[in-house]
């Protein structure tokens, strides 16, 4: 008896210690969420209007009359999931934009993620504007009004991606999808890693109420705060076959198209708080984009 209980009892550890080995090894073929600030990302533009918090697991961005300030990944990635919580700034934030994307950079051809968040004056309800580029071709913007303060708390915001599909979540609440619908002649982004960009500038000439309102500078500076920087995805450079991967946690059938709760959340969202959506512009496209007419 004893015996057979010491042999499973190695055969467990063996098997663990397999498994152990196994995860190891996935995740080498994938990036995941850093420990601090610096461990992924780096600063690009103004040092001294970004500054870390917490020993790095938090920054702070500061925008004032001299400078803005921005920040991006180490590496691209491609597909995957990028997430950052973000707490935006409080009062009096017209004029202001605090953006977070991914970007390919490279110019012309360029895919892009967007989710730019636009300041208004006190009272008035922050808006969240999203676009995609693919290949080149963006001019896809929807807005939604946030259903809550996001200058009160820290809220989560998510870019995922994978070969069916692109989702914009706002805590667990997707606010915009955008499908492949390549067998329609509809271009999607799926051939250029895209690198993770933050900034805060100033963009009063069109992001309140198409540039009306302008910043105060009386209420500068003006600071937005980020924590829990989340990467997981396939890094460029890195082994050639992750991003073809099937296996990838988010090439899963769960991750396929949205659950049925999931579904429910994002008519929710575009029922009471989308404000615009360039599929239903007429002045801008009286023709309908094909992608809108395949199904977004």
């Amino acid at each position: 008896m004893i015996t057979t209980m010491f042999l499973q009892s190695l055969s467990m550890r063996k098997a663990n210690g397999f498994l152990f080995f196994y995860f190891l090894a996935f995740s080498l073929h994938v990036s995941a969420r850093p420990a601090t600030f610096l461990q992924d990302f780096r600063v690009t533009w103004a040092d001294s209007h970004i500054r870390k918090i917490d020993g790095g697991r938090s920054i702070q961005l500061v925008l004032d009359q001299y400078s803005g300030c921005g920040f991006a990944s180490k590496a691209k990635y491609l597909f995957g999931r990028v997430s950052m919580r973000i707490k935006l700034i409080p009062g009096d934030s017209a004029g202001t934009v605090t953006a977070f994307y991914m970007n390919s950079d490279t110019d012309a051809v360029r895919d892009e993620l967007d989710f730019e968040f636009l300041g208004n004056r006190t009272g008035q309800p922050y808006t969240v504007q999203t676009n995609v580029f693919a290949h080149g071709k963006g001019d896809r913007e929807q807005r939604v009004n946030l259903w809550f303060d996001p200058a009160a708390d820290y809220h989560l915001y998510t870019i995922f991606w994978n070969h069916q599909h692109i989702v914009f979540y706002v805590d667990d609440v997707p606010i915009r999808v955008y499908k492949n619908n390549e067998a329609k002649g509809i271009p999607f982004p799926k051939l250029q890693p895209m690198g993770v960009y933050s900034t805060l500038w100033e963009a009063d000439d069109w992001a309140t109420r198409g540039g009306l309102e302008k910043i105060n500078w009386s209420n500068a500076p003006f600071y937005a705060y980020y924590k829990d920087f989340d990467i997981e995805g396939c890094p460029v450079p890195g082994p050639a076959t992750c991003a073809s991967n099937r296996g990838n946690w988010w090439e899963g059938a769960t991750y396929q198209a949205l659950n049925a709760l999931e579904a429910r959340k994002y008519r929710w969202v575009r029922m009471n708080h989308m404000i615009y959506d360039y599929c239903a512009d007429k002045s801008r496209y009286p023709t309908t984009p094909p992608e809108c007419v395949a199904g977004i």
